[in-house]
């Protein structure tokens, strides 16, 4: 027994999860940690908040699909060591500069008329938002990658191990920012940017000694399929449903390796192609993306994004406008990753009792019932919903009176101000539709109980769904186009959370939120029927037939057009 355990702790499949939760911890230390940096240098405003964020996003938008082809081009240990050591360096460098704008802020605002520390201001932005690109290529060649090839041909490995990840990063989106947060109230937030650089040191030379280790404990990884030429990408990506419907299950492509391949002779290629090949990558990406059997199960995955019902600081500002406190918020946000744990607990189970695509079906019914409950708070007590409201009545109200905007101060404020909500002035928690100069009266809650009650219950389903759509990514997408086709998976993702936020800024008073509830609820239908479409096409008239797949066939049906080359 004792050489059981010892053995699973020096497993390929414990380190990988060691780095795993490493990476992540630090990511989403540096994450919730750089925006509140930002905020601290430029008076308490939140617009180089704003910058990043629409910098990050766009970033990954346009560069998805290149990042993605880089990770399907070079071998798997450089991309895993490259992306490494670049995101967790661009940590660090940040970290640097950001202490000594702490330390010089004065003196730079006085250099140059304030330019140097603009410049400062452009440059951690920018590095910043390398580290995030850096970011993307590990999660896209380890989690999309690396994890298919350690688990090998057994689909249930691997369906636990996603959930695994999917676990660690439920905890370490609580708990890291928990702990960062503290480290920055008792301390200073020069002591907080010396302790992300100082982790992300250390933290860079562990998880390069557990990549390497995996590496070697795992020989399958050295080999990779080679390039398919263009012409044979081309009549893979094109072809259709095949005649037959396959049983439930998913094939694992098996490609032939590297192993004494030789590459073509390389030709000239003028400056005109080499300027263009971006572009051609990013075309030939987001085509291939649409040509694969799984394009309509992805895109149901990326609609989920557009929404407002999730606990970021959208949803947050409107519940401190509804008058719930930050301790009650924090407990609910605590709810929530219990009930993300328990989607990830689910979607094992699900998988193994009714197959994988069927795992989605139900997952997905789960998630949009619980989000019954949200479109019900609308029309409850309570609910501020009146759209004869100007969304931006309050603002043009203030600017022809020449009044200022409120000053930021304290974090309930950042959050609502964040929201495009400016009904609370100076962090005061006045339900946004009461009078401050009458006492307030007590806005009922059961409006907004319902709002939360569906939002933490429908992640049961959501995170069901998102290991569902996962894995069939990885086991449907051959893998020399794994990277590619998560790269653009990943920019689309961005694109519907960008939209997101355009709403948001279109209906940014409390009085519309109702509205972009409802509308919220309405992609996530959109996206879920597109994946009902993806599982018809695939299982055909054995939608419906839940039953315990046979061990010795294939766990889901291979999407039309999918097969296997060996």
């Amino acid at each position: 027994r004792l050489g059981s355990v010892v053995a699973y702790f020096t497993s390929a499949k414990f380190l990988l999860y060691l780095g795993h939760a490493l990476s992540t911890w630090g990511d989403r230390m540096w994450h919730f940690a750089v925006s509140v940096f930002l905020v601290e240098l430029y008076g308490n405003s939140l617009l180089l908040t704003a910058v990043y964020g629409l910098v990050v996003a766009g970033s990954v938008l346009l560069l998805g699909a290149l990042i993605g082809d880089w990770v399907d081009k070079n071998s798997r240990l450089k991309v895993a060591q490259t992306s490494l050591i670049v995101q967790n360096a661009s940590v660090i460098l940040c970290g640097i500069i950001l202490m000594v704008i702490f330390l010089f802020k004065k003196e730079l605002l006085t250099l140059y008329h304030g330019w140097l520390l603009t410049m400062c201001y452009i440059l951690v932005i920018t590095i910043a938002n390398i580290a995030n690109l850096a970011s993307t290529a590990t999660a896209i060649t380890i989690q999309r990658d690396w994890i298919v090839v350690v688990a090998g041909e057994d689909r249930s490995k691997l369906a636990d191990m996603n959930a695994t990840i999917r676990r660690i990063d439920q905890l370490t989106n609580i708990l890291a920012p928990m702990a960062v947060g503290q480290i920055m109230t008792f301390g200073s937030p020069m002591i907080g940017c010396g302790f992300i650089s100082g982790w992300n040191l250390m933290s860079m030379c562990v998880e390069y000694l557990l990549l390497w280790k995996v590496y070697q404990k795992t020989p399958t990884l050295a080999l990779k399929s080679a390039k398919v030429e263009e012409s044979e990408l081309k009549q893979l990506n094109v072809k259709k449903e095949s005649d037959v419907k396959p049983a439930e299950g998913v094939q694992l492509i098996v490609e032939k390796d590297v192993t004494g391949f030789e590459p073509p002779q390389e030709k000239e290629v003028g400056c005109a192609a080499r300027i263009a090949e971006p572009f051609v990558t990013f075309r030939d990406g987001w085509v291939a993306y649409y040509n694969q059997p799984v394009f309509l199960a992805g895109m149901g995955l990326a609609f989920l994004y557009m929404t407002v019902l999730g606990f970021d600081c959208i949803t947050t500002g409107y519940a401190y406008t509804q008058g719930l406190s930050g301790s009650v918020l924090s407990l609910l946000m605590g709810a929530s990753a219990v009930t993300g744990i328990m989607g990830t607990v689910a979607f094992t189970w699900l998988r193994r009792k009714c197959g994988l695509i069927r795992t989605g079906l139900i997952s997905g019914v789960a998630q949009f019932a619980c989000l019954i409950l949200c479109v019900v708070s609308v029309f409850m007590p309570g609910s501020p919903l009146d759209l004869t409201v100007s969304p931006f009545a309050d603002i043009s109200a203030r600017l022809f009176e020449n009044e200022p905007l409120p000053t930021i101060a304290s974090p309930e404020a950042e959050m609502i101000l964040a929201t495009g909500m400016p009904n609370l002035l100076n962090g005061s928690t006045t339900p946004a539709n009461s009078n401050p100069e009458m006492s307030p009266e007590p806005v009922p809650l059961i409006s907004v109980s319902l709002l939360f009650a569906g939002v933490i219950a429908a992640r049961v389903g959501l995170w069901s769904f998102d290991l569902t759509v996962t894995q069939l990514l990885q086991e449907n997408v051959i893998e020399s186009e794994r990277g590619i086709i998560n790269g653009v998976q990943n920019s689309m993702n961005y694109l519907l959370d960008l939209l997101h936020f355009i709403m948001v800024i279109l209906a940014p008073n409390p009085e519309a939120f109702g509205l972009l509830v409802l509308i919220s609820v309405s992609f996530v239908a959109m996206g879920h029927i597109m994946y009902f479409r993806f599982a018809q096409k695939t299982l055909g008239k054995q939608l419906f037939v839940c039953r315990t797949p046979d061990p010795k066939a294939a766990a889901d049906s291979s999407p039309p057009g999918n097969t296997s080359t060996v």
